[in-house]
């Protein structure tokens, strides 16, 4: 009988320390999310900034350009490029999903743009959203 309580006993206290080791760990995770862990140095904060200033440009991209109501910081992006290209753009995604359609506004109508001046204003409107949108972060 001396042996099962010696047992018992030892599992108690593997549980006990169990506890004790999760506790721990528990405290380390909310001591981190407090700050308490080793601060940010300055690489660190300007690659968070950087990955966060990119992804709300790619929001203001897929989402913002083709809306019926642009932002403030979408009517600047869209100034832009049409100061630099010297005629406003249409950005526009079709029914079936596939990606953007640029239609460039002349007398005539609306152009398609394709091929390599295409791929120059995407390339511009990432540079300029990227741009506004870093300008106006703090």
């Amino acid at each position: 009988m001396r042996v099962n309580t010696s047992s018992a006993n030892v599992r108690t206290m593997l549980r006990t320390y169990g506890k004790q080791l999760t506790n721990a760990k528990r405290l380390a995770r909310f001591r981190q999310a407090l700050g308490e862990a080793r601060p940010l140095d300055e690489v660190d904060r300007q690659t968070k900034r950087r990955e966060l200033v990119e992804r709300i440009a790619r929001e203001v991209i897929e989402n913002l350009i083709v809306s019926s109501t642009p932002s403030p910081v979408v009517t600047a992006i869209l100034d832009q490029i049409e100061g630099e290209f010297g005629y406003p753009f249409l950005f526009e995604y079709p029914v079936d999903g596939t990606d953007v359609i640029i239609l460039r506004n002349t007398p005539g109508g609306p152009q398609e743009v394709t091929g390599p001046e295409r791929n120059r204003v995407m390339r511009r409107l990432w540079e300029i959203a990227l741009s506004k949108v870093d300008d106006t972060m703090l």
